[in-house]
């Protein structure tokens, strides 16, 4: 089983999860890490270099999708557009691209933690993708997306175990983070609060107008 990772901090409790979890040891032995930024992941899934893992929403819809993602209602942090900025996408999203052309936003796209940092900066410097797109629609937004191309039982029992888990960040993986992303222990626990997994209903409403409305932009999605 080779599992895409995505080394953000949105997805931080579930890597916590995987690697403190009493899955099977056969389970958790088979498990597989592969790093990626969640475009190449996409690149990675279509290649069959890895055969799950959290892409793209608006590439996951190609592949087995699971109802785990990165889901933000409101506010997010981490997925901007830079004010008063030259339009530039950000090679490391397709999703959050595609945002930016559906709501009608121009300017320097920035996701994951380079932009939560620069967020917590300057906060004024920015528009926050999920609070726009939760003004017009009033629905969530899904980011990332779990998909995969094979061992979809086996992922399906992991995922379930973590969404019905509280996790909590040990001490020293916070302060290990905090330090590499030059980003306080305290703004990484609030940012946290912010990001939800489960893919309800709503979640699945806000997917079909995003695809709809991509569609309508050509996206081939």
């Amino acid at each position: 089983m080779i599992l895409g990772k995505i080394d953000y901090l949105n997805l931080l409790p579930f890597h916590v999860f995987l690697k403190a979890s009493r899955l099977q040891n056969a389970t958790k032995k088979s498990i597989e890490l592969k790093k990626g930024t969640p475009s190449k992941l996409c690149d990675d899934l279509r290649a069959r270099r890895i055969d799950a893992g959290v892409i793209s929403s608006i590439e996951a819809r190609r592949y087995k999708q699971l109802d785990f993602g990165i889901c933000a209602k409101g506010r997010v942090n981490s997925v901007l557009v830079e004010k008063g900025s030259k339009p530039q996408k950000d090679a490391q999203s397709r999703s959050s691209n595609m945002l930016a052309k559906v709501l009608g936003i121009k300017g320097k796209v920035l996701i994951g933690d380079k932009a939560l940092k620069a967020y917590l900066k300057a906060p004024q410097d920015f528009y926050d993708l999920a609070t726009l797109w939760e003004q017009k629609t009033a629905l969530p937004f899904v980011f990332g997306r779990f998909a995969c191309v094979k061992n979809k039982k086996a992922y399906e029992k992991i995922i379930k175990v973590f969404l019905n888990k509280n996790i909590k960040i040990p001490r020293y993986i916070l302060n290990s983070y905090s330090q590499s992303r030059q980003i306080s222990q305290n703004d990484i626990l609030e940012y946290l609060k912010l990001i939800y997994y489960k893919i309800g209903k709503k979640e699945q409403k806000a997917l079909k107008i995003f695809i709809s409305r991509s569609r309508s932009l050509h996206f081939k999605a």
